[in-house]
């Protein structure tokens, strides 16, 4: 399935979601099945479990195209190399030879379409939720609250890759513009805000399950998380303040537990996924090898990068790339993948006070940081300093989750990046798929 305007989504008799969640595991792919029912029959009166059906595939399909993503954004971020059977990338994302990057290649177009698929996902059950008589408006309100925060999420995601975003694609016959960067996150920012009213509205508990949201699958806990992605999305839009009033309504907690919040889940069982971006440590042919300037350039003590990588048995090379180490970033293939940790939104709440000018706060909440993973306390105090600072600890608590790349782009960073090979150049933003030009 493909949101562009020339071709058309055909969602006839598709199974959204898989038969039901058993703990972990459920069909996330769409299939066509000849006893299942059409997209007009969950479109109109759909039933409890049919609207709990197209939750599942909400949330599964946010799991989809997740590596490529991030394995891409790293590269161009001199993060990491994915040393693999395609040369793609550590030629076209290193822009080997004066190479561009392509608008019709996988890692343009994978992440677009899975972050739309999930978006479509998420329309999908608003209207039918809207447009049914077996739930109360509590439970409508509930399964509407969740779709409008996670359609924010993922526009979010793809803002951070392609600095542009097409925001309505409720109807696939009259799609909305694509907007930059701005308009998008203040759309963005408005839909986080009216899911927020929606999930108020849902009463005491949700009628459908999450799977990797445990503490948050109720109204109250669901709407911690989408005040934490407000949070998000106001400090990327340079909205300091809103940030800190978000992030007193979120699960932020200074003091508190660095993993806390959802997260992706992931299981061997058939039809579902493992996780992208675990390798087996001292594999040959498919690895994400740590970029030599991550381990050259941290600080003495720093236990990230113990805990993140791992020495290889012997150092490997492609293309004219080498390195030394690689990912240890998840045990197994299993490892669920954080979605939005309290450490994340501390490094936000660090951000959002130099934001505002509250540079002690800011420094307070960067030695957090610090200290868990080692260190003393950071001699800066001003605000040049502080977002150096500040950059360096996302550089190091967020290393290989897709936001290095994203956070040279909005800092004016990326003319500080090395260059691996001569003729290779430095990109900061994907190309739009080449078929969403207008």
């Amino acid at each position: 399935m493909k949101i562009t305007k020339h071709i058309r989504i055909k969602l006839q008799r598709i199974v959204l979601a898989g038969a039901a969640l058993v703990a972990t595991s459920c069909t996330f792919d769409e299939q066509i099945d000849p006893n299942g029912p059409s997209l007009q029959g969950v479109l109109t009166n759909a039933t409890s479990r049919q609207l709990n059906e197209m939750v599942v595939g909400v949330e599964a399909r946010m799991r989809n195209s997740m590596g490529i993503q991030t394995t891409g954004s790293g590269t161009m971020a001199r993060e990491l190399y994915l040393f693999d059977a395609d040369p793609r990338n550590t030629e076209d994302l290193l822009g080997k030879n004066g190479t561009s990057l392509d608008n019709n290649s996988f890692y343009s177009t994978a992440p677009w379409a899975a972050r739309y698929r999930s978006i479509k996902n998420a329309n999908i059950l608003i209207e039918a939720a809207l447009n049914t008589e077996s739930i109360s408006a509590e439970e409508a309100s509930g399964y509407i609250g969740f779709a409008k925060t996670i359609k924010a999420y993922e526009l979010i995601q793809i803002l951070k890759s392609y600095n542009r975003a097409r925001i309505d694609v409720a109807d696939p016959e009259n799609l909305g513009p694509i907007l930059e960067f701005g308009e998008a996150m203040d759309n963005v920012r408005l839909m986080l805000d009216e899911a927020l009213s929606d999930i108020n509205a849902a009463g005491d508990a949700f009628t459908f399950e999450l799977a990797g949201f445990d503490g948050y699958d109720t109204p109250a806990g669901f709407a911690e998380f989408n005040r934490a992605v407000a949070a998000l999305a106001a400090v990327y839009d340079g909205d300091g303040q809103a940030a800190l009033t978000a992030l007193s309504n979120s699960y932020f907690d200074l003091n508190g537990d660095f993993n806390m919040g959802p997260k992706h889940v992931f299981s061997q069982a058939g039809g579902d996924l493992t996780n992208p971006l675990f390798k087996i440590v001292n594999n040959n042919g498919d690895q994400i090898i740590v970029h030599d300037s991550w381990i050259n350039e941290a600080e003495a003590g720093d236990e990230r990068v113990d805990l993140k990588t791992v020495i290889r048995a012997n150092p490997t090379s492609q293309d004219g790339l080498n390195g030394a180490y690689q990912t240890a970033l998840y045990e197994t293939n299993e490892s669920p993948v954080d979605i939005l940790r309290n450490e994340e939104l501390i490094l936000l709440y660090a951000e959002a006070n130099i934001l505002t000018g509250n540079t002690g706060e800011a420094a307070t909440a960067l030695n957090v940081i610090r200290n868990e993973w080692g260190l003393p306390n950071t001699s800066a105090s001003a605000e040049p300093g502080l977002i150096d600072e500040l950059l360096n600890q996302r550089r190091y608590s967020l290393w290989c989750e897709n936001h290095r790349m994203f956070d040279l782009r909005r800092y004016g960073r990326g003319d500080d990046l090395p260059i691996d090979r001569a003729g290779d150049q430095i990109f900061n933003v994907l190309p739009v798929p080449l078929t969403e030009n207008e």
